[in-house]
């Protein structure tokens, strides 16, 4: 069994997102590729489909993703990959991302209750190397990136 068929079965169920090891060496491989190539988010779709979420300073564009795909072949070969642009609904998935969107709005999902609940929306207000700030109707609540399940930009 090769390197792609234990994909599957690296995923870190606490974190619904490929292995670490995975994850750093697809962001190898994109850097060697471009080094502005930024990989936001990798995750299994289904048993035979993984959809990577990048971006690049230049825009994504279908040419792109064409040689990523090309790029990760022989990583992901029994594996359908799915690669696209973050569009207006982008993935937060480090401290960078929040801090470069201060001020827009979002949604974060934590994996556990967290003052009670689990869904927290509205306007990035503050992200440090620890937690991510949101000023929500509720109030402002600060979330450590370890409670964040999921997160991402919203429209508008």
């Amino acid at each position: 069994m090769g390197f792609a068929a234990h994909f599957f079965f690296a995923l870190d169920r606490k974190r619904n997102t490929m292995s670490d090891q995975l994850h750093t060496t697809i962001e190898h491989r994109l850097a060697e590729l471009d080094p502005q190539l930024e990989l936001l988010l990798a995750e299994p779709l289904s048993a035979g489909i993984t959809r990577l979420t990048i971006d690049h300073p230049a825009g994504v564009d279908l040419s792109l993703c064409e040689r990523v795909t090309r790029a990760l072949r022989d990583l992901l070969e029994d594996t359908a990959l799915e690669v696209s642009s973050p569009g207006p609904q982008r993935p937060l998935t480090k401290p960078d991302h929040f801090r470069r969107f201060l001020g827009r709005r979002a949604r974060v999902r934590t994996r556990g209750e967290h003052d009670g609940r689990q869904s927290f929306t509205g306007e990035l207000v503050g992200a440090d190397d620890r937690a991510v700030t949101v000023a929500a109707g509720e109030g402002v609540v600060s979330i450590p990136y370890s409670d964040i399940k999921r997160s991402n930009l919203l429209e508008g």
